[in-house]
């Protein structure tokens, strides 16, 4: 095994934080990873890095999960079933889809990081959350070195939630995830964000897969910054959800505030217009910041430390209880 010493991780996440790895390992096999856990338990995972936020130089050993490898398991006339390896690139898996017109995940293009972190917070964009297409999770237990193939519904899945972010947080790797996914009849989601009015700005009225893929992209790349020019992690925040109650309360304050129902008694507010409307959107402090077309997303514009935008978000945080009186989570994992 090729265990490395002193590798800068700035490489290895999206916001482009320069923390060292004391130790480093990169691991292409599920055997690889099952050899390395027979003897080294205390470890730090790393995928695509999309998701997180370093503070710090990493004491553990960091293993990269790069375990490639797309497989058709199954398929009939209305049905693909695929198994999509962990270090698989995301965007790319989107577009391999949808070059083979496999719908489903059409919505999903562009987002940053690698398949085996899908699961874990169930990512979602524009009406869709990739639940809906899972079909199953394999993972290694730590501890055991066995495979175990969690089903959809054993992955408890809520939103930006699932169980691998809770009960058995730490407890396993995941190595593979399963996707059911349209080859007809495709369901197209085109009703949620900007994507009606990008279509309708190109004259598609029948969208293919494709071209709610290319809609998404280009509102995506319009709003958000490309993590290999600006350091970033994409969405820093959940959309809160609040009663129906502290939204009428808010709506006598904010008659503007965009919402979203989920239930008969809860409303998503887009946190993005929460932080804009505090008055951070494409604020700058030195190195570090809040993009100026998305509040949502915080930025290194170069040598920003963790700690520095760890401490911008909880400084937005306590600007969004005070004013609004909501408690604004953080989507991103922050590494202390």
């Amino acid at each position: 095994m090729n265990i490395q010493t002193n590798i800068s991780l700035k490489n290895y996440n999206t916001f482009g934080i320069d923390v060292l790895a004391k130790r480093f390992i990169s691991i292409n096999s599920v055997y690889e990873l099952q050899q390395l856990l027979k003897v080294e338990k205390d470890i730090f995972l790393i995928s695509g890095g999309s998701n997180m936020l370093l503070t710090k130089d990493i004491e553990k050993l960091v293993v990269h999960i790069n375990i490639k490898g797309i497989s058709i398991d199954k398929e009939d006339n209305n049905n693909v079933y695929i198994t999509v390896n962990a270090g698989e690139d995301w965007h790319e898996f989107v577009l391999f889809c949808v070059e083979n017109n496999f719908g489903g995940l059409e919505n999903l293009s562009l987002i940053p990081g690698n398949v085996g972190t899908c699961p874990i917070q169930n990512i979602g964009a524009y009406g869709v959350e990739v639940k809906d297409t899972i079909t199953k999770v394999e993972a290694l237990h730590i501890d055991t070195q066995k495979l175990v193939t969690f089903s959809n519904t054993d992955c408890n899945f809520g939103y930006r939630n699932s169980i691998f972010k809770n009960e058995v947080k730490g407890k396993y790797i995941i190595t593979a995830v399963g996707f059911k996914l349209t080859k007809q009849h495709h369901v197209l989601n085109t009703s949620y964000g900007a994507i009606e009015t990008e279509l309708a700005s190109k004259n598609i009225l029948k969208p293919t897969l494709k071209d709610i893929s290319n809609a998404v992209i280009a509102i995506r790349k319009s709003k958000l910054p490309d993590p290999n020019e600006i350091g970033n992690s994409g969405s820093f925040f959940k959309n809160p959800v609040i009663t129906k109650n502290e939204f009428l309360v808010l709506q006598e304050a904010y008659q503007e505030i965009p919402y979203y129902t989920v239930s008969e008694n809860e409303i998503k507010i887009p946190a993005g217009w929460l932080i804009e409307k505090a008055g951070f959107k494409g604020k700058r402090f030195g190195d570090y910041g809040v993009h100026e077309k998305q509040a949502l997303v915080l930025v290194n514009y170069g040598n920003a430390t963790g700690v520095e935008i760890y401490m911008l978000a909880k400084k937005i945080q306590k600007k969004i209880l005070t004013q609004f009186k909501i408690a604004l989570e953080i989507e991103v994992n922050i590494i202390e």
